[in-house]
């Protein structure tokens, strides 16, 4: 994260996630539950304008964006935060092992020519559809759990 993004004002979501985490953190604690009816509750004592998809703030914590740095602060060595679902409009923050995906260099290389569409290609953007569409026109989880020693 750079400098500038530090500096930067937490934006709603950040400041609502960040909210309710302190709200149920307790010292030394690697779980524990939050529903999504306290999303409504802390934008309203924050005042702050409610997301219109209140999803989006999970999603977002879940699998676009880092959560807060003071939540983050807060975990177990070795550990970091996640949100996980615990049942109809229930959630679950978690300290657990970050996961490894860096690439082993024991492996061999394999070489996967690009077989996307062209027109596929040319319209395909950077966000997760257009990486999505990458990988199924190259078969490229077919690839990988072929070549699996």
């Amino acid at each position: 994260m750079s400098n500038a993004d530090q500096r930067r004002k937490p934006n709603r979501y950040q400041r609502i996630i960040e909210r309710i985490f302190m709200a149920h953190y307790k010292g030394g604690a690697e779980e524990f539950l939050f529903s999504r009816d306290e999303l409504v509750s802390q934008a309203a004592e924050l005042g702050i304008e409610l997301p219109k998809n209140l999803g989006d703030v999970i999603y977002t914590f879940r699998y676009r964006a880092e959560l807060p740095a003071s939540v983050l602060a807060l975990a177990p060595e070795g550990k970091t935060w996640s949100i996980h679902p615990a049942g109809r409009g229930l959630y679950r923050f978690v300290a657990e092992t970050p996961f490894d995906c860096s690439p082993n260099r024991n492996l061999a290389e394999v070489k996967v020519p690009d077989a996307t569409p062209g027109v596929i290609a040319m319209y395909a953007l950077s966000d997760e559809q257009a990486l999505l569409a990458k990988l199924r026109y190259n078969r490229l989880v077919d690839v990988l759990i072929m070549s699996r020693p």
